[in-house]
């Protein structure tokens, strides 16, 4: 992808790129004891392990961790999977985001 004539751009689809990383995957998760099913894209889940391992602590608490908070600061959402790839996103960016 190039920015214009005689400018070099950045490739954001490789040629190859791991289009593993794009397949859904869902996982039966425990989010502050209720079982429930999450679905997300691999290169989610990748993310929430670093998340994880990052905090000393499993994927299942930083998801019962984020559960917990939004309903405790905002009253809940109404797409979990979308809060949890924003989460993943602005973790990945880190003070690069403006609040």
């Amino acid at each position: 992808m190039a920015g214009g004539p005689g400018k070099e751009g950045v490739d954001p689809f490789e040629a190859d790129f791991n289009m593993g990383l794009a397949q859904p995957l869902s996982r039966s998760v425990r989010l502050n004891g209720f079982a429930t099913c999450l679905r997300l894209e691999e290169v989610y889940w990748r993310i929430l392990e670093r998340i994880a391992e990052a905090n000393q602590c499993t994927v299942n608490a930083v998801l019962s961790y984020v559960d917990r908070e939004v309903h405790l600061r905002h009253g809940g959402v109404k797409n979990f999977s979308g809060l949890i790839r924003v989460v993943c996103v602005v973790y990945l960016l880190g003070t690069q985001v403006t609040r």
